[in-house]
């Protein structure tokens, strides 16, 4: 039974919700503010949050700061709810990290397929213990990735990312296989989200670890099991 946290301000939604998510045979925690909804996924650890963006006092940006930055909760996948329908909002909730975001209103039976498809997602990446690739070492099993002995912080999207890339090294990843392997669908908005997400993660690997995410121009990513030495500056 996966344990599903809902946070939203409006107790209809909330309702409705955890009506259709406990006819799917999952658990459900409900809170109505964001400063409860961090220390509730702190203590609870659910397998997934639906975190709705409008909240009192701590809104749901601040909401997914603090959860990304907590190790006991940076790698709860989130999937945002909000009112804003426009296209720079759901590109900045993807580009922080989020796993989903859906726009209200919204039909209940999609926010469960929307779940369903992240939390089979999530329980995919531990599936097996360990991925390494030379220096880099995904522990599957505690979420986590050391790359020449260092522990580097990745979010459960950026972790997904790299997994994907390192599971079939120097072998090209299309965008759209990349968008549907991660994320669970392609469109226009992912597909920024997605260099996004590769520049965040090159970043986050430094020199010269980086320089294994490769690009090929109007192809897709690969990860490169040994790059070309770079020349010194």
């Amino acid at each position: 039974m996966s344990r599903i946290l809902i946070v939203d301000d409006e107790k209809d939604i909330v309702d409705l919700v955890t009506l259709h998510l406990n006819q799917e045979g999952c658990e459900v925690i409900a809170v109505y503010n964001g400063l409860d909804a961090v220390e509730t996924a702190a203590r609870e650890r659910p397998q997934m949050i639906v975190l709705d963006i409008m909240l009192p006092g701590m809104d749901g940006w601040q909401v997914f700061r603090q959860l990304r930055t907590d190790v006991r909760t940076r790698t709860i996948p989130v999937l945002m709810l909000s009112a804003r329908a426009q296209a720079h909002d759901r590109i900045n909730g993807l580009e922080m990290g989020a796993d989903d975001y859906l726009t209200k209103p919204f039909s209940p039976r999609e926010l469960v397929l929307r779940i369903r498809s992240i939390l089979r997602r999530s329980q995919k990446v531990v599936m097996t213990d360990e991925l390494r690739v030379g220096d880099f070492v995904v522990d599957r099993q505690n979420m986590a990735l050391s790359v020449g002995g260092r522990l580097v912080e990745l979010t459960s999207t950026e972790l997904r990312l790299l997994t994907v890339l390192m599971t079939n090294p120097d072998v090209i990843h299309s965008r759209s296989e990349l968008l549907n392997g991660v994320w669970g669908y392609a469109d226009d908005t992912h597909s920024r989200t997605l260099d996004t997400h590769v520049k965040r993660l090159r970043d986050k690997l430094g020199e010269p670890y980086g320089a294994h995410i490769g690009t090929v121009r109007k192809q897709g990513y690969l990860f490169v099991s040994q790059p070309p030495p770079t020349s010194p500056k």
